[in-house]
């Protein structure tokens, strides 16, 4: 995976296949139709599509019932601004 750019497809539930901890401590930017969005749970940009929570609702599991909603999709990461400015990431 390329370091620069956040993967395909993510997914903040720990239960997902996508789910990634590494990546998402690094922290997610989400673009969709154009509008920055913070209330994403799972994205796919090749897809193009989004999932949100609806409202306060859970399902009979307590996780949040979620809607899938369709457009462009764009993912960056939070903190890549920090590694450009004279500091070298540790490894």
């Amino acid at each position: 995976m390329n370091s620069d750019s956040p993967p395909d497809r993510l997914a903040i539930d720990p239960e997902s296949p996508h789910f990634d901890q590494t990546v998402l401590e690094r922290g997610i930017g989400i673009r969709f139709k154009g509008v920055e969005r913070t209330d994403v749970e799972e994205y796919s940009m090749s897809e193009g599509w989004v999932r949100v929570a609806l409202g306060k609702k859970v399902d009979r599991r307590g996780k949040p019932l979620t809607i899938k909603l369709s457009g462009p999709v764009e993912a960056w990461f939070l903190d890549a601004g920090k590694a450009g400015e004279g500091e070298t990431p540790a490894d």
